[in-house]
């Protein structure tokens, strides 16, 4: 009776056990049918943002879409992006936490945040009443691509054909702007006069008669292998009319009305705050452009703290290199130092940057196992836009075809001034937004959306903290070329104060601009361009000290709990693989790695 008993009780067990599996397999079937639909999701998204802003297609290299330019300004086009957004973050509601994995979760976050962030920059009108500026507008980036020496392909006949559509599409947003800037100025939305009067001569470039001079004709002057000479005289009859016909007429009107009647209108004081809803339109670009929640008063005074502090250890290195005079006369020492001027070309100042680069090759593995396979260029900025252009990087295209570049404005090569350069190279360039951004494009694990985000609080923060790494990575050896990293360093952090100034605190322009020459070496002309830029895109400027000042803070967190077990090169890679995400998702996953890794 009792073995039979037990016979029977092992077999009910057998049978719950059965059970158990089968619920378990159902359960993984679920998760992975959950999956594969989320994965879509992602994918679809991505699509469709593509569809929507044709010329992420092509700076990402996806050449599908090179035929295309939406007329962003139109209301038409307003209501698909918040018909997309709207609708991407209602489904996401059919996905929980609980069925996904940790890289989905994250890429839900970030989704979400992406719909939110977006849908709520819909709410203002600056988007569409601001349409161009000195720095940040599209028309600069399209005389880019018009050069044939950006993210535009001009290889093939083809790919000469879509630029003449996609110009067509350009002309008649181009049209819309003068529309959009007219009812700006009647309801209040116009740039300060400050900022205008830059925007003229770069609309005049384009009005250019010559055309063997014209940046929209230089495709023509620097055909590929292949071409037949059928194929080279038709395209050069096309883009001829293209540029006399349509293009310069386009430029010169818009020149004309800027010049005429915008300028005229234009504001005299300095800040968002003074356009209608400019308080709340700040708050938004503080938290679009840090991913944080902080207060512009918090900044202000995190960026005073800062200054303070940085000031500090500058005075050691005046010290050192044995300047007598006060910390801001020592200021105008370095910026008039002409032993720091010492080139008489563009193409030695290129090659400086290029020895800097040889110089810290033999230790970057020592802080960075993950390296990318994108081939990095160093180039001069184009001459139409260089005298309003700082340094910038432009990512190369996702399948690594066309590099990374470095741009460097070089106006006047005998005035360029060296002292900050190993820090602006280690900012723009290795390992900062060329390591950043390649492996992110490069990761077979992040989906497509999140290979070509931006969020400034990390991409910027990422950069600014790569600079800090200059002497492990040999340089900084010159106390001048430390001096330009504390140099770049109070650069941001005198950003904090003077952003927040100039859209809180009813700062002017002149008060700005006589704030960063008291306390930072940079040059009175570099000085104002980058106070104009503060101007043109609010809150963009906060985003660096507040992302480097957090991945420090991250860092030595992660050294303190880990001990002996902390390695650079792990905490890197953890920074690194993540992708672009706003910063309370990089401290979360950061906290998960350190207690994983205890």
């Amino acid at each position: 009776m009792f073995k039979k008993l037990m016979l029977t009780s092992c077999l009910a067990m057998l049978l719950i056990g059965c059970k158990d599996e089968v619920k378990t397999e159902d359960k993984l079937e679920s998760n992975k049918e959950m999956s594969a639909n989320f994965n879509s999701l992602l994918e679809n998204y991505y699509e469709d943002g593509l569809k929507l802003n044709p010329l992420s297609a092509t700076a990402a290299g996806d050449n599908r879409y090179n035929d295309q330019f939406p007329n962003t300004l139109s209301d038409a086009y307003g209501d698909s992006l918040e018909n997309y957004y709207t609708a991407y973050k209602d489904s996401l509601s059919n996905y929980k936490d609980t069925e996904l994995n940790e890289t989905e979760q994250m890429s839900k976050a970030i989704l979400l945040w992406e719909c939110d962030m977006n849908l709520e920059t819909l709410t203002f009108k600056n988007y569409k009443f601001f349409p161009i500026d000195q720095m940040w507008s599209v028309n600069l980036n399209m005389g880019q691509l018009a050069s044939g020496m950006s993210s535009q392909p001009f290889k093939t006949v083809e790919d000469y054909e879509n630029w003449e559509k996609r110009v067509d599409g350009y002309l008649v947003w181009m049209s819309s702007v003068e529309e959009k800037m007219k009812e700006g100025m009647n309801e209040g939305y116009v740039l300060p006069k400050s900022l205008i009067v830059k925007v003229i001569p770069q609309l005049a470039a384009m009005t250019e008669q010559d055309l063997n001079k014209h940046l929209f004709y230089t495709p023509i002057t620097n055909f590929p292998e292949g071409f037949s000479a059928e194929e080279k005289s038709r395209l050069k009859d096309e883009y001829s009319k293209m540029i006399e016909e349509e293009v310069i007429p386009a430029y010169q009107k818009l020149h004309d009305f800027v010049k005429n009647d915008y300028l005229p209108a234009g504001r005299t004081s300095s800040g968002i705050a003074d356009v209608p809803n400019g308080e709340a339109y700040y708050k938004h670009q503080i938290k679009l452009y840090t991913t944080t929640d902080m207060t512009a008063e918090e900044i202000h005074q995190l960026g005073l703290d800062e200054v303070a502090r940085i000031s500090s250890e500058m005075k050691k290195v005046k010290e050192q290199i044995g300047y007598k005079g006060d910390l801001k006369s020592f200021f105008n020492n370095v910026r008039e130092n002409k032993e720091l001027m010492p080139y008489k070309t563009p193409e030695e100042v290129i090659a400086n940057f290029e020895a800097i680069h040889e110089t810290m090759k033999p230790q970057l593995e020592k802080l960075f196992d993950m390296t990318p396979k994108t081939a990095f260029e160093v180039r001069r900025t184009e001459e139409f836009r260089e005298n309003s252009a700082s340094a910038e990087y432009n990512q190369g295209s996702l399948d690594g075809t066309r590099p990374g570049i470095f741009y460097v404005p070089i106006p006047d090569a005998s005035n360029y001034n060296i002292y900050s350069d190993e820090s602006l190279f280690l900012h723009e360039a290795i390992p900062g937004h060329h390591y950043q951004i390649s492996l992110t494009q490069e990761s077979n694990v992040l989906p497509d959306f999140r290979k070509t985000l931006w969020y400034s609080g990390y991409g910027e923060g990422w950069a600014l903290y790569s600079e800090s790494l200059g002497k492990e990575l040999g340089l900084y050896t010159d106390p001048y070329q430390y001096f330009g990293t504390l140099g770049a360093e109070m650069h941001r952090a005198v950003r904090l104060v003077v952003d927040t100034g100039l859209h809180s605190k009813g700062w002017t322009r002149e008060q700005a601009i006589q704030y960063s020459l008291n306390n930072e070496a940079e040059s009175e002309a570099g000085i104002t361009s980058e106070i104009e830029r503060y101007m043109a895109n609010p809150g963009q400027a906060l985003s660096y000290k507040i992302g480097q000042l957090k991945i420090i803070e991250l860092r030595e967190k992660a050294k303190k709990d880990l001990g002996d077990k902390f390695d650079i090169r792990k905490y890197h890679n953890q920074v690194l693989e993540t992708g672009c995400v706003p910063l309370e998702l990089l401290e979360n996953k950061i906290d998960r790695w350190i207690v994983e890794s205890k």
